[in-house]
């Protein structure tokens, strides 16, 4: 959503660097290269003369010039700016004192709000609530029928006493489901409501009615985060008809400017509580304006990285799994399926890379990622056998060609895949024991410094990592007597290949097919 903005801020500081002070006409060019990207972004122009202005008197002011390193100074202040106009601190929820707590969603036809009630529906039954769907979308065709099936998939159960497709009272109906949530003892209530193409009266009235006859505690205003401007000026008139006490944006995902989503916190005065961020039902997340102001100035996002992780992984698998890493048993094929398994839970891998810091630098690697190619690896290890997945050096010709034929794949593909496997399995367990291989040298570590190895050795001229290393074998070979051992995979017609480097880590399976 908000690439084009973080690339041209990051160009625009890129551009401070170096300097060990920042003259006014620097502060200037910085601020109009600023506003220049937000407008691009179709960020408000109120929002954007505020922000700016903000920037430009703290950036001349004295955290600046006393600064040691300005050009650092200078994002710390934007990013300040930023959190600032996406909502300042992260709020929760409103929880009634006497439960069920009412959610009331609204928003205009297309925004997402029947999807939306899903994901809010499944995100309130992982924090321990026991959630309900009321249908009270009575007007669209098939929203009644889409939440069931969405509440089925999410494991949240539906109220939906109408058929819909214009037939039921939705005022009837929404009061009918806060009933029978206090009756089946159901902590939270979502309210799903219709929407329409446009702001009319009678979508108002509705939404009206249905706040007095239910009372609410948190009434969640759903925007698509695609729209622009308009996102502006639908939610003034939704806070001026309705009120709204919170933002939900949706379709974060996309490839829209995003500048409503920069705009709606500031403009309307209420904090963005949530962000849906893919199709699918756990692609839902709380809203942090810290966060968010990190991912925009491509500083990365960890912790909710980590949080995810956390809701993934087992944590007394992922112990055995660094044992094995540590020398304690061997970490198998097998072990690398089930951590792909888990990993592949945390949604898509340019989505997981998206959030590393420096993630714009490599933008075009991600956006030429294949997700596919995951499931190529994936399909390799399942044609194994459970002897070949724990032991591949038993893998011969025949074997390979049989795993290639039950993956769809090609033995070229098996053979890469089992190379890259053994180099990153190798390259894991030097980080987890604390020290990294240094390629193309035969010696041991000891007291801080690379002992020389025994036996003279040519010195290798070659700039790739793997083929000095395959030298220095070799080299060893020779001073030992013995014929040094061919490139592996040759007998598979591989041997005229250039071997491949070293990944830094399981990830270098994945690369270029």
């Amino acid at each position: 959503m908000f690439n084009s903005l973080s690339d041209r801020l990051t160009t625009t500081f890129r551009s401070l660097r170096g300097k060990g002070r920042l003259s006014p006409a620097d502060v200037d060019a910085t601020v109009r290269e600023i506003r220049r990207a937000l407008l691009d972004a179709d960020v408000a122009v109120p929002v954007v003369r505020e922000f700016t202005a903000a920037v430009r008197n703290r950036a001349l002011g004295e955290e600046v010039s006393k600064a040691l390193n300005p050009s650092q100074q200078v994002v710390k202040i934007v990013h300040e700016e930023l959190i600032e106009i996406l909502g300042g601190q992260t709020r929760d929820l409103a929880q009634a004192k006497r439960p069920p707590t009412v959610i009331l969603l609204a928003g205009l036809q297309g925004s997402g709000k029947t999807t939306l009630a899903a994901k809010l529906g499944a995100w309130l039954r992982e924090q321990s609530q026991t959630p309900l769907l009321v249908a009270a979308d009575l007007q669209r065709p098939g929203a009644v029928l889409q939440l069931q099936i969405l509440g089925e998939q999410a494991g949240v159960p539906v109220f939906a006493p109408e058929p819909g497709d214009g037939v039921g009272d939705p005022v009837q109906v929404a009061r009918a489901g806060v009933a029978r949530a206090q009756t089946a003892m159901h902590s939270v209530v979502v309210i799903d409501t219709a929407g329409r193409l446009g702001i009319d009266d009678h979508l108002m009235r509705q939404a009206a009615d249905i706040r007095e006859a239910t009372q609410p505690d948190e009434i969640l205003f759903v925007i698509d985060a695609m729209i622009g401007q308009d996102a502006v000026t639908t939610a003034n008139a939704f806070l001026e008809g309705v009120g709204f006490t919170g933002v939900v944006l949706s379709k974060l995902d996309g490839d829209a400017r995003g500048g409503a989503a920069l705009s709606v916190a500031s403009v309307t005065g209420r904090p963005i509580l949530f962000a849906s961020t893919g199709e699918k039902i756990e692609d839902f997340e709380r809203f942090h304006p810290d966060r968010m102001a990190s991912r925009i100035l491509d500083l990365g996002d960890m912790l909710t990285l980590i949080e995810q992780a956390q809701r993934v992984f087992d944590e007394s698998e992922a112990r055995d799994v660094a044992a094995k890493l540590a020398g304690e048993g061997d970490f198998t094929l097998s072990d690398f399926l089930d951590q792909l398994q888990q990993v592949r839970r945390l949604g898509s891998m340019k989505k997981v890379l998206g959030m590393m810091p420096g993630a714009a630098s490599m933008r075009n690697e991600l956006e030429s990622f294949d997700d596919a190619e995951v499931t190529r690896v994936e399909a390799i290890v399942r044609s194994m056998t459970p002897a070949e997945r724990a032991d591949p050096k038993i893998l011969n010709g025949s074997r390979r060609a049989r795993i290639a034929r039950g993956s769809g794949t090609t033995v070229t593909e098996v053979n890469r895949m089992v190379q890259r496997f053994d180099q990153a399995k190798t390259m894991m367990r030097h980080m987890a024991k604390g020290r990294m291989p240094v390629p193309g040298m035969g010696g041991k570590k000891s007291k801080g410094r690379m002992q020389a190895p025994s036996g003279k050795s040519r010195k290798s001229k070659s700039g790739n990592p793997a083929k000095r290393e395959a030298e220095a074998r070799a080299a060893a070979a020779r001073a030992a007597g013995e014929k040094p051992a061919g490139p592996a995979g040759s007998s598979f017609g591989l041997g005229s290949q250039p071997a491949p480097t070293i990944p830094s880590g399981l990830s270098g399976l994945f690369k270029g097919r």
